[in-house]
């Protein structure tokens, strides 16, 4: 069987592909996967280093810049021509959009060839490209059951979950005393992302410089682009915080966390969910469409986590929600029946199954 995936520019599109292309390799003897990205995103450097086939293509979102996006237009317009080379050449069974700018001359191309076209949709509010594109796929995948109102002129619509939620079921835990954390102590983990959040560490000064979180442990994650002397600089007087930039198994420390404070990324949100711990879920206000408040009221009205927006968020008010979770048995209970309906059914396998039903 031949594949042709393409995703990029963040984790939240690259990581769940990955998830996908993992499937295939395991269940078909004589798979070829060829992984079309961007030529200057983080998939140039993390696909290749999976052994998988990678060809780039010269291509940028649109912004604000006429100049730019003119010449956007004209490499857009290239990828294509390029993506019409490729598939020509490579002969796929089937071409599987897992989200991104990169996609749309790539899903184009594939339609253009009437090879069969997969996409999958991770937020709850689709994003423009999945959205321009949804009308060219023989199928489209979605994280949320809500997504489907917003793509009527997809042939098909389905129901699958979030890749994310079975990196549950294979995970690694990671024993809290190894990064110098009791075992006395209940454990908090913050994590805003791989790359950080300047805003919400402001915010999170006042919290973490208090006494409020005496009675426990805060594993904080920082994120890659934040400065993270300086920012230890600014909690000097926080007690019981450990700071790292990056954690390589996230879903490891998740999983011997008490209690997650998260932005809310569709990828994270079900790795919480796969996991089944009780969550306090900042979304950021800074993303397209405002898609980490939808997704989190979704998952929050369905009784599966705890929204705080991040205009609410002060020292006080975290606090009495952390203590919410990590002292009442009952509410982290009420959060736990819930996320079981999301846990039924593996969204890789379904996923599989549905591109395999489409390409016979």
């Amino acid at each position: 069987m031949r594949i042709i995936v393409s995703a990029g520019g963040s984790g939240g599109h690259i990581y769940p592909a990955l998830k996908i292309i993992e499937k295939f390799q395991k269940e078909e003897k004589n798979l070829e996967v060829l992984y079309i990205g961007t030529h200057n995103r983080m998939e140039k450097d993390i696909v290749p280093q999976k052994h998988i086939k990678y060809e780039s293509l010269e291509i940028y979102g649109f912004t604000k810049d006429i100049k730019r996006d003119i010449k956007n237009v004209f490499l857009i317009k290239k990828a294509y021509q390029k993506c019409l080379k490729i598939m020509q050449e490579f002969k796929p069974d089937v071409v599987i959009g897992i989200g991104g700018y990169v996609t749309y001359p790539v899903l184009k191309a594939a339609h253009k060839l009437r090879i069969k076209t997969f996409i999958h949709e991770q937020n709850s509010r689709p994003g423009k490209v999945n959205y321009l594109t949804s009308k060219y796929a023989d199928l489209v995948g979605v994280t949320f059951e809500s997504s489907q109102t917003f793509l009527k002129k997809a042939k098909k619509v389905v129901y699958t979950g979030h890749p994310s939620l079975d990196n549950a079921t294979d995970v690694v835990k990671i024993d809290k005393t190894t990064l110098g954390f009791t075992k006395e102590k209940k454990l908090v983990l913050y994590v805003a992302g791989s790359l950080g959040s300047a805003s919400l560490n402001q915010k999170m000064q006042d919290f973490l410089n208090s006494n409020l979180h005496d009675n426990y442990e805060i594993l904080y994650i920082v994120g890659n682009n934040v400065n993270l002397s300086e920012f230890q600089d600014q909690i000097k007087d926080a007690r019981h915080v450990k700071l790292v930039p990056y954690m390589d198994n996230l879903p490891g420390i998740m999983a011997e966390s008490d209690l997650i404070i998260s932005r809310a990324g569709a990828g994270v949100l079900f790795e919480i969910i796969g996991l089944g711990k009780p969550s306090i879920i900042i979304p950021s206000p800074n993303v397209a469409n405002n898609h980490q408040y939808y997704n989190a009221l979704e998952l929050e009205q369905n009784g599966c986590i705890e929204m705080l927006e991040e205009k609410d968020l002060t020292k006080e008010n975290l606090s009495q929600l952390i203590d919410k979770y990590l002292n009442n048995k009952e509410a982290v209970y009420e959060l736990k029946k819930n996320m079981a309906k999301y846990q039924k059914e593996s969204p890789v396998q379904k996923i599989y199954d549905l591109i395999k039903d489409l390409v016979k």
